[in-house]
């Protein structure tokens, strides 16, 4: 009885306590590790494909690398266009000796009251009779001579920013020149973050400079629209002056003339 009793605690014991394995030949079945082991594979694979991208990853950085490293002498060239370049003004005949020094101005900017009354009909005083004319009269000449003067005051002012904006235009060319050739170096040193910023900002001084220009010019086309409109207006005024002068001149001077001349051929 004993060992009856012994044998079947040891089966209830064996049967309820491992419910889920299963024997065969002596190997032990777990399904609970058989699937985290089938987990820690697919894990392998997807570490290994990481691994493998991130490789493909970095390969392809250095190769992106060193083709930028390349690039100034191999992916591209500089552009240039030998018609852009500024230069100096062609001299003029200086037949009579004052064309040079205008020319000269307009390459640099210097002397540009000398060099222009020089090749220009010189000023006139006051007219002779001036202090006798009539008030009207005096206005109107006055006005002509004030139109001539502004003139050649706005004319000259023009012509010596002209000069000197074609002078410092020759001068950037050459600095045009050197930031192509430091874009385009494979000098490491032109390569550098700083390097290249130091571009930028002297490209964008480049930009702002010829905006300033442009003001520039823009500002003595309407100085010498102002001067212009001037004369026009001047012209119109005029005009509407004699036409009101007329009547009253022509009573006081005209017809006292008119009727002496018919009274003496009525003898």
């Amino acid at each position: 009885m004993k060992s009856f009793w012994f044998a079947t605690a040891v089966f209830t014991l064996l049967t309820e306590g491992a419910p889920a394995h299963a024997q065969f030949g002596g190997v032990v079945f777990d399904p609970t590790q058989s699937a985290h082991a089938i987990e820690q594979i697919a894990q392998g694979e997807q570490i290994f494909t990481n691994t493998v991208t991130l490789a493909k990853n970095a390969i392809a950085t250095y190769n992106l690398a060193y083709q930028m490293s390349l690039a100034p002498q191999s992916l591209y060239a500089a552009y240039l266009s030998p018609s852009t370049y500024w230069m100096l003004l062609n001299q003029a005949a200086n037949t009579y000796g004052n064309s040079e020094a205008l020319m000269n101005t307009a390459n640099s900017g210097a002397n540009a009251q000398y060099s222009y009354q020089l090749a220009s009909i010189p000023r006139t005083g006051i007219v002779s009779g001036y202090p006798t004319l009539s008030t009207p009269g005096q206005q109107q000449i006055a006005a002509q001579g004030a139109t001539t003067d502004l003139s050649d005051a706005v004319t000259e002012s023009n012509l010596q920013t002209l000069g000197t904006m074609r002078a410092n235009e020759i001068q950037r060319e050459q600095d045009i020149e050197n930031l192509g050739s430091a874009s385009h170096s494979i000098d490491p040193s032109e390569q550098t973050d700083m390097a290249t910023m130091q571009r930028v900002n002297q490209a964008m001084l480049l930009q702002l400079r010829q905006q300033q220009e442009a003001n520039q010019l823009q500002q003595a086309i309407a100085l010498q629209q102002i001067v212009a409109q001037k004369q026009q207006q001047d012209a119109m005024k005029a005009g509407s002056q004699d036409a009101a002068d007329y009547n009253s001149n022509y009573q006081t001077n005209i017809a006292p003339i008119n009727f002496g001349a018919a009274q003496a051929l009525s003898y």
